[in-house]
């Protein structure tokens, strides 16, 4: 009889070591690769040359409406379009009496994509010009959608899809979302194409979404390094020329492929977005502020009338009943507020809380805003929408 010879027993790590390893190696990598994170793709934050949509646009009727359509004595240029489109059919209306209610007059808007060819398919947007109150199941009539230089581009008809509604009653009327808006996927097809040969190109254009000089030149850096060579280089703040290598395997089809996927950190300007209209304050990670003392606080009056009736005793000979006004006016100060000084070369962070400290919410903290701004303490670019 063989014995078999003695295996150790193998010890597999427990589960919480396996856990802080695990722990350990995503802490590694993070410190490794800080600025990864942070990095875009070029093709996010800028465009290529050619490669860029064009607007189309037409006027069309839509019929079969369920009595919502144009009102023909308010909307002439409806009538005039019907009457227009049924003489083109052989069919004579001018002698009569033409005031139908399910008609209405659209604007068709559609956007024509880069390199669409002619037969593909593109979505269509419908807006009614007239009276119409909904266009819930109604059909757009061949319409011709044109381009900027005025050339037919694309033809769209059919079924269109409405995603409001209106319910309405003798006493109430109920509306869902738009429905005097509809649109018609797939609803239009291209009969002309924009020329434009990009094979055939030497150098590309790479346009910035938002110009900036120190994105411009690191996006040359990373192209030039993925390529080995000096092909690319900054034109200006909003715009990199790259040239196209002769021996490149694919062409400048595959180089655009190829670059649109290089990873670059975009640069930042000091900027503070302000709505006043919502109160919204977008502050960028650059904002600094120097050294600067900020108080805030409003004289706030309130005036609160409730008058009283006084009226003689009961069964009473004498007296009458009048009204005696009673007057409550509080005056707030703003005595609770406070003084803050803020240290030069602050962060964001410390910024909004500062400001937080103060009790200071988004209308007032606009106007702190543009007087550190007016004191030249504020080191960036106050932009308000």
């Amino acid at each position: 009889m063989t014995r078999q010879p003695h295996r150790p027993h193998r010890r597999w790590p427990s589960p919480v070591a396996l856990l802080g390893a695990a722990l350990t190696l995503a802490a590694v990598l993070l410190l490794a690769a800080p600025g990864a994170w942070a990095a875009s793709r070029i093709k996010d934050i800028a465009d290529f040359e050619g490669v860029r949509d064009n607007l189309l646009v037409g006027y069309g009727l839509v019929v079969g409406l369920n009595g919502t359509g144009d009102d023909m004595d308010d909307d002439p240029y409806t009538r005039e379009s019907l009457i227009g489109m049924l003489e083109r059919m052989g069919v004579n209306t001018r002698d009569g009496d033409l005031s139908p209610d399910n008609v209405a007059a659209v604007m068709v808007t559609a956007t024509l994509p880069p390199f669409a060819r002619q037969g593909s398919r593109i979505d269509v947007t419908l807006s009614a010009l007239g009276t119409a109150s909904n266009l819930l199941g109604g059909t757009l009539l061949v319409t011709p959608l044109m381009g900027a230089d005025g050339e037919i581009y694309a033809v769209a008809q059919g079924q269109l899809q409405v995603g409001g509604f209106v319910a309405q009653g003798e006493a109430e009327t109920v509306t869902k979302g738009v429905p005097t808006n509809g649109r018609i996927p797939a609803g239009a097809i291209v009969e002309n194409e924009v020329p434009f040969e990009l094979a055939g190109m030497e150098s590309v254009k790479i346009s910035l979404r938002n110009p900036d000089l120190t994105t411009g030149r690191r996006i040359a850096n990373a192209i030039n390094t993925f390529l080995g060579t000096d092909l690319a280089r900054p034109l200006d703040p909003g715009t990199v020329l790259m040239r196209v290598p002769r021996d490149y395997p694919g062409g400048v089809v595959a180089l655009m492929t190829d670059v649109e996927q290089l990873r670059v950190e975009p640069d930042q300007l000091a900027r503070v977005v302000i709505d006043e209209q919502t109160g919204t304050i977008v502050i960028g990670e650059n904002v600094r502020i120097d050294t600067v003392a900020i108080a805030q606080g409003n004289l706030t009056i309130r005036v609160t009338e409730t008058p009283q009736v006084s009226q003689p005793a009961p069964f009473s000979t004498t007296g009458d009943t009048v009204v005696v006004p009673r007057t409550d006016i509080e005056i707030d100060e703003g005595e609770d507020n406070r003084l803050t000084v803020v240290n030069p070369g602050v962060t964001l962070q410390d910024l909004v809380n500062g400001l937080n400290a103060l009790g200071v919410g988004p209308r007032d903290m606009i106007s702190i805003l543009q007087a550190i701004k007016a004191a030249g303490a504020l080191q960036a670019e106050i932009q308000v929408m």
